[in-house]
């Protein structure tokens, strides 16, 4: 029964959709300080390329190289966070769009570590790894009632989702922090910020490092969740697509990027006919978006709203309850 239920493609399109939300929490970080980075497919690559090559040339555990593509993305976070302090707004995105490009244009041309345009291939794969682990110690996913394929994807999206959910909840207690307080005071008004004694400095260079390790986070695990990256994966449509997800989800709160990222990930899944035009149908999105609804389709009034219509709804079970009895 439990094999029947689970689709390996439909696994594998909800792992896609949960790499996505990390990416979309990436960017959130960044906007959190009101900076508009487009940096973040560059770190993205930054973390696969790590991950997939410390794996495949050394050998290394797939979580050593996940750890190494985080720690350095993060790196490149704070080396390119520092100088383009002073920056803001549309020359910050040209300037962080660029570091992006190079990035991807030094995976092309590094064709002796890279492998260049081709891209990299038989990258250790999470699923496969990991089952391969567990049939040493006698296990054997016929127990569970499941094909080995079916065991990898479903394991693959069990670790994507425990992650996913441990990321937005740290950051949602980040946000109720002096961290956060800190973020959205810098948001609202730097002087002013900085006047009441923030270290508008610290505070910056920190949400762009913690953008950069999400994103450097995400892609090492897009390598090995695919087992397969080149250039082209990081080039200038993924940072694109990676700040629809909070220019159509919504910026403000959390919730607004992984929204975005869920519901962009799915539909050209659902409609398989204009999968081709997705880019168009995105920059459309931003230009009715900024028109329309800038602040994106979730945002604090909504969430309260929310909130308030779920109480009342729990008062009034609570009420019919206690006349029932």
């Amino acid at each position: 029964m439990l094999a029947e239920l689970i689709n390996p493609y439909y696994l594998q399109v909800a792992s896609f959709i949960l790499i996505n939300i990390i990416l979309g929490v990436s960017i959130y970080i960044t906007l959190s300080t009101g900076q508009l980075s487009l940096a973040n497919a560059g770190f993205m690559g930054i973390g696969a390329y790590t991950s997939a090559l410390l794996t495949l040339n050394f050998d290394l555990p797939i979580i050593v190289g996940i750890l190494s593509g985080t720690l350095l993305a993060g790196l490149f976070g704070i080396l390119i966070g520092i100088p383009t302090l002073r920056l803001q707004g549309v020359y910050l995105a040209i300037v962080t769009l660029g570091f992006g490009e190079v990035i991807r244009v030094i995976f092309v041309n590094w064709e002796s570590m890279t492998k260049g345009a081709v891209g990299l291939s038989g990258i250790p794969h999470m699923g496969r790894e990991l089952l391969n682990t567990l049939k040493e110690f006698g296990f054997d996913p016929k127990i569970l009632g499941l094909q080995n394929n079916q065991f990898v994807f479903l394991a693959i999206f069990l670790i994507l989702l425990g992650v996913t959910i441990s990321i937005i909840t740290f950051f949602r207690r980040q946000n109720r922090s002096r961290v956060g307080r800190a973020f959205a005071a810098i948001k609202l008004d730097e002087k002013a910020a900085e006047s009441m004694g923030i270290n508008i400095t610290y505070y910056k260079v920190l949400a762009f490092a913690q953008g950069a390790l999400v994103a450097g986070f995400a892609g090492a695990l897009f390598a090995h969740v695919l087992a397969y990256i080149s250039p082209a994966d990081f080039a200038y449509h993924r940072a694109v697509e990676i700040l629809i997800f909070a220019v159509f989800g919504g910026s403000e709160v959390i919730w607004g990027p992984v929204f975005g990222a869920l519901f962009l990930t799915v539909m050209p899944e659902v409609l398989r006919f204009i999968s081709e035009y997705r880019y168009m149908i995105y920059a459309l999105i931003i230009i009715i978006m900024m028109a329309v609804r800038p602040q994106g389709l979730i945002d604090v009034n909504i969430l309260n709203w929310l909130k308030l219509k779920a109480s009342k709804r729990r008062q009034k079970h609570g009420t019919s309850n206690q006349k029932s009895m």
